[in-house]
């Protein structure tokens, strides 16, 4: 088991790249919320289906090592919806929009 020191300097390094990465995991979500709303309003273009899908991808790999184990799992689902080839759904479009909300929330809210 790690000393509290180990501890320490491995919680100050997470703390550090969480910084350092949260533009990227807030721009990876706005791509999220954007695609969601283009979804619902039946203009996703290709190119904003595979940002989207790219950026799930992305967050479903990095929010677990910061202890965000739910957005892992919400992002893995985008990257699935985002995956198939399905035509415009409300209930579909719903999910997404829902799901880009709550990883917004959940990475602005404090750790």
């Amino acid at each position: 088991m790690p000393t509290s020191d180990a501890q320490s300097a491995l919680a100050a390094a997470l703390d550090r790249l969480w910084v350092q990465f949260l533009p990227q995991i807030r721009e990876r979500i706005e791509i999220l919320e954007k695609s969601a709303q283009a979804f619902a309003a039946g203009r996703l273009t290709m190119e904003q289906h595979e940002l989207a899908s790219a950026a799930a991808h992305k967050l479903a790999g990095v929010l677990g090592t910061f202890g965000f184990t739910r957005g892992t799992v919400l992002a893995r689902e985008l990257e699935i919806e985002y995956a198939r080839d399905t035509g415009p759904s409300p209930e579909l479009a719903q999910q997404l929009t829902v799901a880009a909300a709550e990883l917004r929330a959940m990475i602005d809210s404090p750790k």
